[in-house]
């Protein structure tokens, strides 16, 4: 028996350790920012009780939420909002946080924040956004309207103090209306980089003290001594991220490409030949002491890569940032025994003034601590690798348009601020009725977003080569319906025949418009049957289950969807099935001239299923909003 029992305990061991093999084995195999992700909520995790209120764990959500919208991941959402929970009280009060302080770190982690209140609409978060937005607008100056990097920092800029407060004010402008915010928030990096940057490197020095009183401060000019490679990151990161929101007609935003470009040539230039990465003091490479820094290196990386995404930078920085990524990879990660992944050669702090008195000398920078998996430079990791993952597929649109219908359908609302908007299926929105998901996803494949507000014509519809018409209004969603016309037919056949990719996402009986669209639909032998089926009681998901035979056209990685209540096809050529369900045509699709059109009977892509936030882990709508995606940007004629 005793021989046995160690037989059957050697088995045992032997399938555990295979068993966790094979979990290494499958970690290993993901996309670098969703391994640092993994490491990151597992060394700061959602179930511990939090410490204060800081800008650290702000760079780390950043790099989270970028990876949920990667990936439609329930688990990288439900770490963000359980983890903001802990701070944002139900009243909208956030627990540690003093505004009296007036110290600008402090806006940072508010990011997060106006996140969860544009996607759950939980008035709390609106709230706690709104008392970091007061922060800002007392935030005490310098004369000419800089902000204070701290209340206890008087008259003081510091290029971290770009990246704490501006995407943050950026955004909020941007999602609440403050058209005007731009001007001041144009005027942060403006000031900025009149002051810090020296004209002999084009690096910005790390700060600026507009009295000159500060004893790190040069008398002349009120600069700190060094260029610290992380400042640079920070000012680096905050313009791509600003300009993200800003309005692309704002006056003030071609002076910020200027600068965008003058900082992307410094960076290029002090970039480390042999590592590919970048040193701690940016310009002394060579000298005594100095060593690779991870944190600036992830940060120039998103920095560059972001900015050539979005077309704010020429593509040579593309090839830039890939030999920097490559080189963060060999220099600075390591994987210990359980597959996780670590981030090491991180300065823990840096900064100025204070109690030890920091004089920003060359040998304080060497000084501080070098740690591993420092907050700072693990999100900014995160947040560099999502950008790397982005271009990926960025060719595959080739700059081109895909404009999503605003005028079939034309629904409404006021939104908190009592402003009246369109909303149901608009790029723009971020809670379960909003396409945001589905514009990222058209983002990652080269795609630039537009939107008709007007009914389509040859003129208006010539800048797009996809066209999305979903869920065309009926007058019980909105009493100022339009519907398809014949002059709209016209114009929109015309467009597909010449090579136009049409995809309608349309809805089933009683939610949608069927008379005068299906004479659109018609034209493509791709009829619209006034019918619903796969109807899905509660939360009985598998009654809305669709599976996806191997080879489909269309669908060459998702396996099992979930749509519901759809609306069928009779089809007559050139329509043809792409994917069936209980005896009936789902997916649909025809070649018309030069184009194609692929149809669905259910608005599907919206961000209810693709998020993950809803649905059970074995349904792939995540994975079949991006085949479709890929699918799309294919038929696309070349010019």
């Amino acid at each position: 028996m005793r021989y046995k029992e160690l037989f059957k305990r050697s088995i045992l061991a032997c399938c555990v350790l295979l068993g966790t093999g094979a979990a290494v084995a499958q970690a290993q195999t993901q996309p670098w920012s969703q391994r640092m992700a993994q490491t990151a909520m597992t060394k700061w995790s959602d179930t511990v009780t939090t410490g204060h209120w800081t800008y650290e764990q702000g760079v780390v959500w950043k790099g989270i939420e970028n990876v949920w919208l990667q990936t439609g991941e329930k688990k990288y959402f439900q770490f963000l909002q359980n983890t903001v929970d802990k701070y944002v009280m139900p009243d909208g009060s956030i627990r540690s946080y003093k505004m009296e302080d007036y110290n600008i770190d402090n806006i940072l982690d508010g990011r997060t924040v106006l996140m969860l209140y544009k996607v759950l609409n939980n008035e709390k978060y609106f709230k706690a956004a709104s008392t970091l937005r007061t922060q800002l607008s007392k935030q005490p100056r310098i004369p000419e309207g800089g902000f204070w990097h701290k209340k206890r920092y008087p008259n003081q800029m510091w290029l971290d103090g770009l990246y704490m407060g501006e995407p943050f004010y950026a955004e909020y402008a941007s999602t609440f209306h403050e058209d005007t915010a731009f001007n001041d928030i144009a005027r942060q990096f403006i000031l900025m980089e009149r002051h810090a940057r020296d004209p002999k490197t084009g690096l910005l020095y790390h700060a600026w003290d507009q009295s000159k009183q500060e004893r790190w401060a040069n008398k002349e000019t009120g600069l700190s001594p060094n260029f610290w490679g992380r400042a640079m990151g920070w000012f680096g990161m905050a313009l791509v991220d600003v300009l993200d929101q800003m309005p692309v007609n704002h006056p003030k935003r071609a002076e910020l490409l200027v600068i965008l470009n003058r900082y992307a040539t410094a960076v290029a230039k002090y970039q480390d030949k042999k590592s590919g990465v970048w040193y701690q003091v940016l310009d002394k490479g060579a000298e005594k002491g100095n060593y690779l820094e991870s944190s600036a290196s992830c940060m120039f990386v998103y920095a560059l890569a972001k900015g050539v995404r979005q077309h704010n930078l020429p593509q040579y920085f593309k090839a830039v940032a890939q030999t920097g990524f490559n080189g963060i990879i060999k220099q600075f990660i390591s994987t210990d025994a359980n597959g996780q992944i670590n981030l090491n050669g991180t300065v823990s702090v840096a900064g100025l003034g204070g109690n030890p008195y920091r004089d920003g000398s060359y040998a304080y920078y060497l000084s501080e601590k070098v740690v591993t998996n420092d907050a700072k430079g693990v999100g900014a990791f995160i947040q560099a690798s999502v950008e790397m993952e982005r271009l990926a597929n960025l060719s595959a649109g080739r700059d081109r348009n895909v404009v999503l219908d605003s005028y079939f359908n034309d629904e409404r609302k006021k939104d908190i601020t009592g402003t009246l908007l369109p909303y149901h299926y608009k790029w723009e929105e971020w809670d379960n009725n909003g396409f945001s998901l589905f514009g990222h996803i058209f983002n990652n494949y080269g795609l630039n977003l537009g939107t008709l507000y007007q009914a389509p014509t040859a003129a208006n519809l010539k800048p797009a080569s996809v066209y999305v018409i979903v869920d065309p209004d009926i007058p019980k969603e909105n009493p100022n319906a339009k519907y398809m016309e014949p002059a709209h037919v016209t114009a929109i056949t015309d467009w597909v025949k010449q090579g136009g990719v049409l995809l309608v996402l349309h809805n089933d009986t009683g939610n949608a418009e069927f008379k005068h669209f299906n004479t659109l639909m018609s034209k493509f032998g791709l009829t619209f049957k006034e019918n619903s089926i796969n109807h899905v009681q509660g939360a009985q998901f598998e009654q809305g289950a669709v599976a996806i035979p191997a080879n489909n056209p269309v669908f060459k990685t998702a396996k099992k969807i979930y749509i519901k209540e759809i609306s069928t096809f009779a089809l007559t050529p050139p329509g043809q099935s792409v994917l069936n369900q209980k005896g009936e045509v789902a997916v649909a699709m025809a070649k018309y001239g030069k184009g194609v059109v692929l149809a669905v009977g259910d608005p599907w892509f919206y961000n209810e299923y693709l998020d993950g936030r809803k649905l059970p882990a074995e349904f792939e709508n995540f994975k079949a909003a991006n085949d479709v995606v890929s699918w799309l940007t294919k038929q696309i004629p070349a010019k």
